[in-house]
């Protein structure tokens, strides 16, 4: 119970930049809904950490756990704040829900075990390659906007999949030593 009380006490702190951030600067604008969210998320995340924490005392296993939790949390709060394709309002961004749903289902059947997740994480790296390419077919730059760039959105996602990939490694270290 202590973790929890320490975790939701880490989380209000980072929540206070951006709300010290509001109040002096016109260029952060969080609502009371950009808050919720980001807390939900952050909890979510950090609960999740803490109960894997507790069934092993692997450090890969922890350690691939931690990444690729780094890992989807950065994808949730780049796409949202900024939009990885153009801007956050870009259709195409909402392909990288298919990311969050491959690692959520592969994580739940696997149940959670080293070599499921290892899979799981393979599945959920590869996903992550594939949705700026099938982005780009079927939202070319000359229908939406790929603000920077092509390019630059192509070297952002592959940010995450090395995450999700260096993640997969991990947890294929770990299923060597325990099943």
């Amino acid at each position: 119970m202590k973790k929890y009380l320490i975790l939701l006490l880490i989380v209000s702190g980072l929540l206070a930049i951006p709300f010290i951030a509001t109040k002096i600067s016109d260029e952060v604008n969080w609502s009371f809904s950009d808050f919720l969210i980001m807390g939900l998320v952050l909890y979510m995340l950090g609960s999740s950490y803490l109960l894997i924490d507790l069934k092993t005392d692997q450090t890969s296993y922890k350690v691939a756990i931690a990444v690729g939790l780094l890992g989807a949390f950065l994808l949730f709060w780049v796409n949202a704040a900024v939009g990885i394709i153009g801007s956050e309002n870009q259709s195409a961004n909402s392909l990288f829900g298919v990311v969050f749903l491959v690692g959520f289902t592969g994580s739940i059947l696997s149940r959670f075990r080293s070599r499921g997740m290892y899979l799981t994480m393979t599945a959920t790296s590869i996903t992550q390659a594939l949705v700026p390419v099938c982005a780009y077919f079927i939202w070319p730059p000359g229908i939406i906007s790929w603000s920077p760039g092509v390019i630059q959105v192509y070297f952002l996602n592959t940010g995450f999949v090395l995450l999700f990939a260096f993640s997969a490694l991990l947890f294929k270290k770990s299923s060597l030593t325990i099943s």
